[in-house]
């Protein structure tokens, strides 16, 4: 299969957001929906979920090796995707378009990590592409009990897009996350 897979993580608690975001009305649909809107380029899209989220109609898988936060469900992607490219992305990122997907996945013979710079400087490892060939350095981070996400790309090798670039071409409120209701624009 060509292209890459869209995979949307919503298996948090959603305890800062007071309910469940994934499901949070925003501007007429639920943030889920805005996201997987945004993956409508994909192949394949599905969901990494803590908790069924049928009304979506996209499969949703359980994180195969819990408790590990996001790795867990990056881990759970790359194994479930039929492509090469898994294109991962929060549940409460609104503003994601496929746009935005398109102009990454162009970049995906750079390096097998992808990854947007956001406005803090820092990188957005939850709006990224990973190729499937990182799985193995995935595992072994699990193994070892090392969660954080930028580590996969410091171990692998990645391309950083800076944010002047994607702010220019996509807009201030890009990578606007709603870790509580009052960050929604």
């Amino acid at each position: 299969m060509e292209g890459y897979s869209g995979a949307v993580l919503a298996g948090g608690h959603s305890s800062r957001f007071g309910q469940d975001k994934a499901r949070y009305i925003y501007r007429g649909k639920p943030l889920l929906g805005w996201v997987l809107d945004s993956l409508s380029g994909a192949a394949e899209r599905f969901v990494v979920i803590s908790r069924p989220y049928p009304e979506f109609d996209v499969p949703g898988y359980f994180d195969i090796r819990p408790g590990a936060d996001s790795l867990s469900g990056l881990h759970t992607a790359l194994l479930k995707i039929r492509t090469d490219w898994t294109a991962l992305a929060a549940c409460d990122l609104p503003f994601l378009t496929t746009e935005y997907w398109a102009f990454m996945y162009a970049l995906h013979e750079h390096a097998p990590v992808i990854m947007a710079q956001g406005p803090g400087g820092h990188p957005e490892p939850l709006a990224a592409l990973y190729h499937h060939s990182v799985l193995a350095g995935v595992e072994r981070q699990l193994d070892e009990g090392n969660y954080l996400m930028r580590q996969v790309m410091s171990d692998t090798g990645g391309y950083i897009i800076p944010w002047p670039v994607l702010q220019e071409r996509f807009g201030p409120d890009l990578f606007t996350n709603a870790n509580h209701l009052e960050d929604l624009p």
